[in-house]
């Protein structure tokens, strides 16, 4: 794989509407904001642009579609603990990039989605360093996903970043993917 570099036109650091723009290995260019209640329609239809396999890996289910209650969970957050950054080219919602802390700050949840077709550009590799950043910035010590072994790509990305994988507790179909920040 190449060596990914990030390049931010803007401070990674958000005000809790602020918009920045990203720049990934390949130079493909885009811009980030933090998620709203008004952004349910375009989730709904994002997800829908998203493979069903990427869509498990992601939510973990086997569910058709993105139901209303997780377009909630993914728009009506705290911008405290939780953060749902939006990732656009344009006007076209290309990823979803999920943080959620504990309350002590301790670890946090990262989650991507990426549209298939803004796939292999640098937009995850992009997305997960921001989210690493950002999360440093808020003071979390440890941030870590839960991947299907078989989300390959996924996991092959997160140990060029530095994460250590284990076997997840109580289910041989999954890893915990690690990563301290400093």
């Amino acid at each position: 794989m190449e060596t990914a570099m990030i390049m931010l036109d803007q401070p990674h650091e958000l005000s809790v509407f602020g918009v920045s723009k990203l720049t990934t290995w390949s130079g493909f260019r885009f811009r980030i904001r933090p998620a709203e209640p008004g952004d349910q329609a375009a989730l709904a239809d994002f997800f829908q642009r998203v493979t069903p396999e990427d869509r498990h890996f992601r939510f973990l289910s086997a569910a058709p579609r993105v139901n209303h209650d997780m377009l909630e969970r993914l728009t009506k957050v705290d911008h405290d603990l939780t953060e749902d950054f939006l990732a656009f080219d344009g006007d076209t919602l290309i990823a979803s990039a999920m943080l959620a802390a504990d309350p002590l700050r301790e670890r946090a949840e990262v989650a991507i989605s990426i549209r298939s077709d803004y796939k292999h550009r640098g937009v995850g590799w992009t997305l997960l360093d921001h989210l690493g950043r950002y999360a440093r910035d808020k003071g979390i010590k440890l941030i870590e996903s839960i991947e299907s072994r078989d989300n390959v790509a996924a996991i092959a990305l997160e140990k060029e970043m530095g994460f250590s994988t284990t076997a997840y507790p109580g289910d041989a179909t999954l890893l915990l993917v690690q990563k301290k920040l400093n």
